[in-house]
């Protein structure tokens, strides 16, 4: 189960999310609306699905989930559980930004039921964050990740974005060793993208910043993944490292595994036997298409034997675990000798039928991905 929370206190100059400050929704949508119509959804899903299993994993993500304070998310998790039912060993996750987290909302949200605490941290170096247009002090996620720690949690993360203009290699070096002296069990790590329509966007488009520059983007990844493979997180697809299988992210598995899930809320995509669908954007939109009693989902797609096979290919690359040669065909199975030749796939993990990315591979991905699907 994926749960999108629209709201944000602010818009990052980066982001594309579907996510919305209070001055752009003014009055039309709320808190309580959301949460009225996200209930809705919920029966909707319990309803469509008949005999599911319960929910094996939850992830709250946004947005900024952590706007909802602790008995906000206990509301959010209430409403599953009411719906579906959680597996007793379910992984229940909520993103985070530090600013609005503190000691007596991680132990809210850890005795509300939450298993996993994902918090944004970006960058420790000021003058990065501001061009990422973040609005945290560079020591806060640290000191956030301790006080969950201190509230009960086993499973914290910390995202980093990488790439930034400005961004100097002392800068993420600083930035990971601020992630390591949190000790935290797993750690994401994105590559900036520059997305059409943000401010970052027009402010590279009018000049005043560079656009990230790919070598760098590639030294910046291997800077990464040296610092946290020695300090125990090994990488289990290509932005995520762990400290152990039991630190993966479960619910993020199942996306590249190509599994089911609902996504209720605004601008939130499903996807359950073979069956893709998305909601309506805006909370106003969605609460009032719940209210009437019709479902909010604006689009929908069913995928072909091979679309399913591409996305597949596509996901399951990424994994540590890798892809099998069974889900290639003739031309694809045949370009893998050449990918390993080339220094790109693992030649032992090939000849055991599974593509396995080299750390060259995993810099050229989507380059791989190109060649097996040729």
């Amino acid at each position: 189960m994926y749960v999108h929370v629209p709201f944000c206190a602010v818009r990052c100059g980066y982001c594309d999310f579907n996510t919305y400050t209070p001055g752009e929704l003014g009055s039309s949508a709320s808190p309580q609306s959301w949460l009225d119509g996200l209930r809705r959804e919920l029966d909707l899903a319990a309803s469509v699905l008949g005999n599911a299993p319960v929910a094996n994993t939850v992830f709250v993500g946004g947005g900024t989930p952590s706007l909802l304070g602790a008995d906000g998310l206990a509301s959010v998790l209430d409403a599953v559980r009411s719906s579906f039912g959680l597996a007793p060993d379910a992984e229940v996750t909520t993103e985070s930004n530090p600013e609005s987290t503190s000691v007596e909302f991680f132990a809210g949200i850890r005795d509300a039921g939450y298993t996993r605490v994902s918090l944004g941290m970006q960058s420790a170096a000021p003058h990065v964050l501001a061009v990422l247009d973040r609005k945290h002090t560079a020591g806060r996620p640290v000191a956030a990740a301790r006080e969950a720690f201190a509230a009960g949690f086993e499973h914290v993360n910390l995202d980093l974005i990488y790439g930034t203009p400005g961004e100097r290699p002392s800068d993420l070096q600083s930035s990971l060793d601020a992630v390591l002296s949190a000790g935290v069990d797993h750690v994401s790590a994105y590559a900036l993208i520059v997305e059409d329509g943000t401010a970052l966007a027009r402010r590279v488009n009018r000049g005043e910043l560079p656009a990230p520059d790919d070598d760098v983007l590639a030294s910046y990844y291997e800077m990464l993944d040296t610092s946290l493979e020695s300090a125990g997180l090994h990488w289990y697809e290509v932005s995520n490292w762990a400290s152990s299988p039991a630190a993966q992210c479960r619910h993020n598995i199942i996306y590249w595994q190509g599994g089911d899930w609902w996504g209720a809320g605004p601008g939130a995509h499903s996807h359950v036997g073979g069956v893709r669908w998305w909601n309506v954007k805006h909370p106003a939109k969605y609460a009032a298409e719940l209210a009437a009693g019709r479902s909010p989902a604006t689009g929908r797609e069913t995928l072909s034997d091979e679309d399913r096979r591409v996305e597949r290919v596509l996901l399951e690359i990424r994994l540590a675990a890798g892809l099998s040669v069974d889900a290639l065909d003739a031309d694809g199975l045949a370009a893998t000798a050449q990918c390993a030749a080339d220094g790109l796939l693992e030649p032992a993990a090939l000849s055991a039928g599974r593509c396995v990315l080299t750390p060259r591979g995993r810099l050229l991905a989507d380059a791989v991905v190109r060649r097996l699907l040729s």
